[in-house]
């Protein structure tokens, strides 16, 4: 089933087959010293605090604009579509109940100039719930954050042409909205992308019939440990990938994309879930993990000489700080890079920065821009490589332009 849909203030809230909404702790607090929704992009990424953000409550003062996202930088408008996939063939692995595994995948692509309409960031239900994870009691109005400025259209004419797919898998907690700069800059620069939100594993899901799903994980690890999170996505990816290669696929531009270009890239347990997903499936040609610890490690093996791409904060994934990236980087037997930014913290590879800053929050380390920036240019240059066969010479070595970037074992 496809369907692009807006916003429906009357939707229900829901963490299961019963209606009952819950409001997630997560597993650990973070320093008092983050604020709101600030406070989400400074939970450190260590495996025991990294698989959820935790924030304090904290107020702000209600935003007069909207926010607004960077502009992306390729040639291309991007277009937007949202697919509603079920996998009749899995039960749902977190809420059994629930039925068939049912998932909801915003499909950016290549689009015409000037068609279509503006795409909407999150619908209303989502950013209340989103709100009441990352920021309770903060006076930000959820409608507001829901009508955040994106620059992707709904159902703009595709541009000609084939495009490699680049899977986008978001961190535990976060909606699949936070990585829509990221989702319109690679449209925009030739790739479509396939943002996937994980069912009960977001903050706030809205589904076409106006139901919003909560969060049922985020309380605390499933029965096999967070590493069961990263293999239950590496299934929902496989999926949306057979549902997006298919001969009659549901998505009606499934025809722009290249099958044998495929690669992927994730936030927190996104990161971990590129990786599971590689490991399972030999079509994804490529893998980025954005700040993520390797809950489930790195096959010793290697990933069939396939390229990674390894980037992170400067204070929490240098060489010594987390094991799991120093052993998964010996583990790693293709091309590789481990990149570490200095002054970001575990939301700097998202939207967060762009909302904080907008609702006069702290923003520590580097201004949203240059965050969204340098992810943009470096997960950009990755694919344009490994997917599209380009020279980078930028991931060759360490580039004067940004000199926040360290290039660790080079």
């Amino acid at each position: 089933m496809t369907r692009e849909f807006t916003d429906r203030p009357a939707g229900r809230i829901l963490a299961g087959p019963r209606g009952r909404a819950r409001s997630s702790r997560l597993l650990v607090a973070v320093p008092a010293a983050c604020l709101a929704l600030a406070a989400a992009a400074c939970a450190p990424a260590s495996p025991a605090r990294q698989a959820a953000s935790t924030v304090t409550a904290a107020s702000a003062a209600s935003a007069t604009e909207f926010p607004e996202l960077p502009r992306p930088t390729g040639p291309h408008a991007a277009g937007r579509t949202t697919l509603h996939l079920t996998d009749a063939h899995r039960p749902d692995p977190w809420v059994p109940d629930a039925g068939p595994r049912q998932l909801m995948v915003s499909m950016y692509y290549p689009a015409r100039p000037r068609t279509g309409g503006p795409a909407p960031y999150m619908t209303a239900d989502e950013a209340r719930l989103f709100l009441r994870e990352k920021a309770p009691g903060a006076d930000i109005p959820p409608q507001a954050l829901s009508e955040t400025r994106a620059w992707a259209h709904t159902d703009a004419r595709p541009a000609q042409g084939r495009f490699p797919l680049v899977v986008l898998s978001p961190g535990l907690s976060f909606p699949r909205a936070t990585l829509t700069s990221l989702a319109e800059d690679l449209s925009s620069r030739g790739y479509v992308v396939a943002l996937v939100d994980h069912t009960y594993e977001s903050s706030g899901t809205t589904f076409p019939d106006g139901r919003t799903l909560a969060c049922t994980i985020c309380d605390k690890p499933p029965a096999g440990g967070i590493s069961a999170i990263a293999k239950s996505r590496a299934r929902d990816i496989s999926f949306v990938l057979d549902e997006l290669t298919r001969r009659h696929s549901p998505w009606p531009y499934a025809r722009m994309i290249d099958a044998r270009r495929i690669g992927m890239a994730g936030h927190s347990i996104g990161g971990d879930a590129a990786m599971a997903t590689m490991a399972a499936d030999h079509r994804v040609r490529a893998g980025v993990n954005m700040d993520g610890t390797f809950f489930a490690p790195v096959p010793a093996t290697g990933l069939g000489r396939r390229p990674f791409l390894l980037v992170g904060t400067q204070s929490e994934h240098s060489p010594g700080d987390d094991d799991t990236w120093d052993s998964g980087w010996t583990s790693l037997d293709g091309w590789k890079r481990w990149l570490t930014v200095t002054g970001t913290d575990h939301g700097s590879f998202t939207d967060l920065p762009v909302l904080s800053a907008w609702a006069g929050l702290p923003v520590s380390g580097l201004s949203p821009q240059r965050s969204v920036r340098i992810v943009r240019t470096y997960v950009g240059a990755f694919f344009d490589l490994t997917l599209n066969g380009e020279r980078r010479p930028l991931l060759d070595r360490p580039s004067p332009a940004y000199p926040e970037v360290t290039f660790q074992h080079l």
